[in-house]
């Protein structure tokens, strides 16, 4: 069974319609410093962990990544999905900062199963591509994470 000793960082790639809008999104709106890149994808740093971007002309220049939509908390999330998770402040102003470069989001920035083990602050957006990002915060991570 896969145990590590320690957190290690995750690498995640996905697919995009545009790199400069990509680019735009993930690097100058989202703060994300950027890695390796060529004509055909892009590294960047995702709090540590490895987000590759890779460009699909399949999707076309208004084309989006398909997603489903699963029935949690009475929200609609969509799936895929990706995210990190961070502190509670952290967050709060990240949360500040996406309402200033997403058009609406999927899920507005709220608490979730308030009251029950695994409470969490969450919110859902869509990158460009339609790729769906959730971030969320516990107030205690250590015990909430994988509460049941």
């Amino acid at each position: 069974m896969l145990k590590p000793t320690r957190l290690t960082p995750f690498h995640l790639a996905i697919q995009v319609r545009n790199l400069e809008e990509a680019r735009d999104f993930y690097g100058s709106k989202m703060g994300l410093p950027e890695g390796r890149s060529s004509d055909h994808w892009i590294d960047f740093d995702l709090l540590g962990h490895q987000l590759v971007v890779h460009v699909n002309p399949a999707l076309g220049p208004d084309g989006k990544v398909n997603q489903i939509g699963n029935h949690v908390d009475g929200h609609g999330v969509p799936v895929p999905h990706f995210g990190v998770v961070l502190e509670m402040a952290q967050w709060e102003a990240f949360a500040e900062q996406v309402k200033s470069f997403v058009p609406e989001f999927l899920i507005e920035p709220y608490i979730r199963f308030k009251g029950q083990p695994g409470e969490q602050a969450t919110m859902f957006f869509l990158d460009p591509s339609g790729n769906a990002l959730e971030f969320k915060a516990f107030k205690d991570i250590e015990k909430s994470l994988f509460a049941k």
